[in-house]
């Protein structure tokens, strides 16, 4: 599989798509809340991405190969879910931590992201774990510039996770994206510097680290998508999506409500 480098005119779209993306981010934000069912808030998102954004919800009915369809418009991944977690009846607790993750289509072009809520008062180790996470993507990020290798973003986020004793899920990483969900390359969470493919100019892909807080081992559930810590220990992801440039790199899946980046981006 090639990579695709995508045109000015591919990344225009794109960046369109990704704002989209962030933006049912920020309308979900103020539902999270202890007695909400992640079931309510698919729905909100789904009729939010169709009747406000014209746009599609790209998991609904995604059936990757020797998956089933899956069956709702977001993922939302509670406490010992590392991904895929589908939204059900359940609702959420004081205390627990969910990832939602967003995918829409808007002019046949993906738009893909996810942040972590606190749902009500959280716990500190669980404030630290997603606070960690989303500076472990920003570690990776910042590594995207022409003539980096994948390599190196996978080095700077396993390195700076792990020594603060956190683990990282390998089993799942980023991708390549377009006018396909999932692309070439992928884009590992760990590894060597100066190993895997060089980035160059028009290259679009996701980061998204998943961090957990025990050991690294997962284990799936019986529906076929959701994918949990082996030790049940918290898991943590945050997503962006973004394009290398000539100069360094711009993340698409920015709006308004997104969190800033980290002091550490903008020295």
């Amino acid at each position: 599989m090639t990579i695709t480098i995508k045109t000015g005119a591919d990344i225009a779209a794109l960046r369109i798509a990704g704002r989209l993306a962030s933006e049912v981010l920020d309308m979900l934000t103020p539902h999270v809340k202890p007695g909400i069912t992640t079931e309510a808030l698919d729905k909100l998102a789904h009729d939010y991405i169709v009747n406000v954004q014209g746009a599609i919800p790209a998991p609904l009915n995604y059936q990757p190969p020797g998956y089933t369809p899956y069956p709702k418009s977001i993922c939302t991944s509670v406490n010992d879910v590392i991904c895929h977690g589908i939204p059900d009846g359940r609702a959420l607790k004081n205390g627990d931590i969910v990832n939602i993750d967003v995918t829409v289509i808007k002019d046949g072009w993906h738009g893909d992201t996810s942040r972590m809520f606190v749902v009500g008062e959280g716990s500190i180790a669980a404030k630290r774990l997603c606070a960690l996470t989303y500076e472990a993507m920003w570690k990776g990020i910042a590594k995207v510039k022409p003539g980096a290798h994948l390599g190196d973003i996978g080095h700077a986020i396993q390195t700076f996770v792990e020594n603060a004793g956190f683990s990282v899920v390998r089993e799942f990483c980023g991708h390549g994206i377009g006018q396909v969900f999932h692309e070439e390359p992928q884009v590992l969470h760990y590894g060597r510097p100066g190993t895997l493919d060089v980035l160059v100019p028009g290259m679009v892909f996701t980061i998204e680290p998943m961090v957990n807080a025990g050991q690294r081992h997962m284990r799936e559930h019986n529906d076929g998508w959701t994918i949990k810590t082996k030790d049940r220990s918290l898991s943590a992801q945050w997503e962006h999506t973004l394009v290398v440039t000539e100069t360094g790199y711009e993340v698409f899946t920015l709006s308004d409500g997104s969190p800033p980046p980290p002091a550490f981006i903008n020295t």
